[in-house]
């Protein structure tokens, strides 16, 4: 690879970085040429992006980036390194778990979610669990609906009672 192509692609890496708030780093080394063709086509069906790179590549990458620290999974960088990138935060692990119920790879090395670093696979599951920023609002916006649900449902019901009475006081004889 000459100077250019190296300078291109951590270019390349770099820009796929900065556009993404999720960066997980994976091995898929040992996969068969079909087993690699479903992963990258569950990776794309659920935009997630993912690309095999060069570790040095890689690194030279993470220390051009400014704004984002990556350094806290420099010490993942060994044997073979595939970045998955995108902006939902639990969507590659849930792939991940999903594509090892039929294989034993790929393997996670290490996360990048938002400034904060997991290490290792065994935060595979702490990092399905998390939830996305709009399942976030939505719970939000449940909590928020619930009282004002209670009181109309309440109101509703008031209602019905009310009129009940006045019917039955209407229809007493005096």
């Amino acid at each position: 690879m000459t100077r250019e192509e190296k300078a291109k692609s951590i270019q390349e890496i770099s820009e796929r970085l900065i556009n993404s708030e999720v960066v997980y780093l994976a091995d898929v080394s040992g996969l068969s040429a079909e087993k690699t063709s479903k992963l990258r086509r569950l990776c794309f069906n659920r935009n997630v992006g993912i690309k095999v790179v060069k570790n040095t590549l890689l690194q030279k990458a993470f220390e051009s980036i400014e704004g984002k620290d990556f350094s806290g999974l420099s010490g993942a960088l060994k044997g073979n390194t595939s970045i998955m990138t995108t902006n939902v935060g639990n969507v590659p692990a849930k792939l991940i778990k999903e594509f090892r119920d039929k294989s034993d790879k790929p393997l996670l090395k290490g996360a990048w979610i938002q400034d904060t670093v997991f290490i290792g696979d065994n935060q595979l599951d702490t990092l399905a669990t998390l939830k996305s920023k709009e399942e976030l609002i939505g719970d939000i916006i449940m909590l928020l609906q619930s009282p004002a649900k209670n009181v109309v449902s309440a109101l509703s019901s008031g209602g019905g009672k009310l009129a009940g009475i006045i019917k039955t006081l209407s229809e007493r004889p005096e």
